[in-house]
């Protein structure tokens, strides 16, 4: 079947006890870093399995390379075939309650890992709970498989890369993050505030409301698609995945993913 990347409740909850369906939650804080996983223990969408943003879907933290390096690709493959995705037909729907910020994340992994099928929740688990689906406390168990993962390494970009092509007329670079954020007003995380020379600003909270569903903003990236390579970063390589979804979503191809981004990038800077 032809999955879109983006699915309702409705269709997750009739679809609910498919063989070939798996669901992953990806809740999590920034600022409580096992908020996610406890949420989860205490209550999930009914068969959800749980990936961390720190443990599973980052690899440790450098002097370089940001805040979320990508992870160990062997190891979550491993992860991912215990929990039943061993083949293309798999269909996997993942969801947080953060606007697509955590889930977009696995979904772009899962698509870079060679995995099509997978879409993120519209309205996440908040709108799961709002029309009553099932949830539960309930871990499901592991399953035996293989994952064989078949890396799309040109969707990813590093700090040279980002050099040599941010001024090339062909090349949009964005940057995901808030408003102030780019302009250099704020910055809670990294050392440096400001943004990448050459990048234009797309935040990543414009695909979704503030309940965290889908808005479809049809002239969103009408600048943006008439360049032959987009380039996508954020902080740390995680909610730039919400541009990607959407770009995916809007038949954009062709884009990247600096997956460093701006901490990667002001690593340099810092003395």
């Amino acid at each position: 079947m032809d999955f879109p990347p983006v699915v309702s409740a409705e269709w997750l909850n009739d679809h609910l006890h498919d063989p070939q369906l798996v669901i992953i939650d990806c809740r999590f804080s920034l600022m409580h870093p096992t908020l996610g996983r406890e949420q989860y223990h205490k209550n999930h969408i009914q068969g959800a399995h749980y990936l961390d943003l720190n443990l599973d879907l980052s690899s440790p933290v450098q002097r370089h390379g940001g805040r979320h390096p990508l992870p160990d690709f062997p190891q979550l493959a491993t992860k991912l075939a215990h929990m039943g995705i061993n083949s293309q037909q798999t269909m996997v729907v993942t969801y947080d309650d953060s606007r697509f910020a955590f889930a977009s994340r696995l979904w772009w992994l899962l698509r870079y890992m060679g995995h099509e099928q997978v879409a993120v929740l519209d309205g996440g688990f908040a709108g799961w709970q709002a029309n009553n689906y099932p949830t539960s406390a309930e871990i499901p168990t592991a399953t035996i498989g293989e994952f064989m993962p078949q890396l799309q390494t040109a969707w990813v970009v590093d700090i040279e890369t980002v050099k040599l092509r941010k001024d090339l007329p062909e090349v949009v670079l964005i940057d995901s993050r808030e408003g102030d954020r780019y302009r250099g007003e704020r910055e809670p995380i990294d050392p440096i505030a400001g943004h990448i020379e050459g990048a234009v600003n797309y935040p990543w909270q414009e695909m979704t409301n503030e309940q965290g569903f889908v808005i479809d903003h049809g002239d969103r990236w009408r600048e943006v698609s008439k360049a032959q390579e987009v380039i996508v970063y954020c902080g740390s390589g995680v909610t730039a995945c919400v541009n990607l979804l959407s770009l995916h979503r809007s038949g954009i191809k062709n884009c990247k993913l600096y997956a460093g981004s701006w901490s990667d990038w002001c690593s340099y800077l810092s003395k």
